[in-house]
């Protein structure tokens, strides 16, 4: 790697001071940011505050065009050099759109953060719409000491190669023939990447995002076995260099519960990890969740019954008013955020839904809240929902039926597959 530390730093004023030159001079573009004083310059040189600070017709590019696995060369010189580590982190995390505010509660926060802190991999766990996602996507940003982050996203099809890596075979000329190369998995690329750009003492984090929806057990055997024996091996590229998972490497789960209890779960991983519940905001907390968030929208709707109305739904959904039936199904106060947001599209001056805001409730239930509760959802299930609603209906100015015709027509077809008569 090259190295920036020991040179004379460069500041703002500097960078902007030869601005022009560095255009013409790209290794003198990628050296000042290399020697940036602070990740102001490199902002400077890497988006297009150059092209509004210079305001010229020959200059409407930003110097950092030139891509390549989505960072341009000069981004890639950064990272990829001894520079300071705080810099190479503004990278990574420059066009990050996670929302700074973390939702889920303090001790939920708490015990990520400690769990992280004290080397542990961890999972992130709870019903669908608690923000696990972006919860794991804050601790990243928020770690002490954290670079960067990678998310990858399980699907039913994966293996424990796409954790480790795999071999895949490469077709070269016709006089070679066929050949074979070592492609890394989520966890070893992760790996890679932090021992190119991490310094001592700072970390690197791969998110695992969704686990449930593949085979646990099946993907994750051997990092069981490297995560209690780091000095392992678990892949070796194809320069020959082996690969551990070394402790500058966070691993970061997210994982669906609706239909499974953690108890249910495979003791491997429950050893292994630690198991952080996101399903765990108090009535006072997710009251005042709603609250920010209708507050901070000017929606021509009664924002008190709004309130209301999401806070009497996600009672009755998750059995929170003591019914000593079980829950309808586990539902997390995200999803009312959909809600509002496309309230706030369609029912302001010139929207959809101007004319018609309350007819627009039922539809964005119909297009948001109705199609998540629905896609696990038993046929007795479907039964609940739809009284659920049809309840919550009678009681509310707010026009429901959409919603409820989509529950109707829904039933009616699994009624028809399932061969049962009305």
């Amino acid at each position: 790697m090259s190295s920036g530390r020991g040179s004379q730093s460069i500041s703002l004023k500097d960078a902007k001071d030869k601005a022009p030159t560095l255009y013409r001079h790209y290794d003198d573009a990628v050296r000042t940011a290399q020697n940036a004083e602070n990740a102001d310059v490199i902002h400077f040189l890497t988006s297009d505050r150059i092209v509004k600070f210079l305001d010229e017709d020959e200059y409407t590019q930003p110097l950092d065009t030139h891509h390549e696995d989505g960072l341009g060369e000069i981004r890639q010189a950064v990272l990829f050099s001894d520079c300071n580590p705080e810099h190479k982190k503004a990278i990574h995390f420059r066009a990050d759109d996670t929302p700074q505010n973390i939702r889920v509660p303090q001790d939920v926060q708490d015990n990520a953060f400690g769990a992280l802190e004290a080397g542990k991999p961890v999972v992130l766990y709870g019903p669908t719409g608690t923000g696990k996602t972006t919860f794991a996507k804050q601790l990243a940003n928020e770690h002490k000491n954290n670079i960067g982050y990678e998310i990858h996203t399980a699907t039913p099809s994966w293996t424990a190669e796409d954790i480790i890596g795999r071999i895949e075979p490469k077709l070269t000329d016709k006089e070679e023939g066929l050949s074979y190369h070592k492609r890394l998995g989520a966890v070893t690329q992760a790996v890679d990447q932090a021992r190119k750009i991490c310094d001592e003492g700072y970390t690197y984090t791969v998110i695992l995002d969704e686990i449930t929806r593949a085979d646990i057990s099946r993907i994750f055997g051997p990092l069981y076995s490297a995560i209690e024996n780091p000095q392992q091996t678990i892949f070796e590229v194809d320069d020959q260099n082996s690969i551990q998972l070394d402790n500058n490497v966070n691993i970061i789960c997210t994982m669906n519960i609706s239909d499974r209890t953690v108890n249910e779960l495979d003791d491997a991983i429950t050893r292994r990890f630690a198991m952080v519940d996101v399903d765990h905001f108090t009535d006072e907390g997710r009251q005042q969740l709603f609250n920010d968030w209708i507050e901070s929208m000017d929606l021509p709707i009664n924002g008190k019954m709004l309130r209301k109305l999401f806070e009497r739904d996600h009672d009755q959904l998750n059995n929170r008013d003591g019914d000593t039936r079980t829950p309808i199904q586990q539902f997390g106060p995200m999803h009312y955020r959909d809600v509002l947001s496309f309230l706030e599209a369609t029912c302001m001056e010139d929207g959809r839904y101007e004319q018609r805001p309350y007819e627009a409730v039922g539809q964005a239930y119909r297009t948001y809240i109705i199609p998540r509760l629905l896609n696990t959802a038993s046929y007795d299930q479907m039964a609940r929902i739809h009284d659920h609603y049809t309840d919550l209906n009678s009681r509310f100015d707010f026009d429901l039926s959409p919603a409820i015709d989509l529950v109707e027509r829904r039933q009616q077809n699994t009624r028809q597959q399932l061969g049962i008569n009305e």
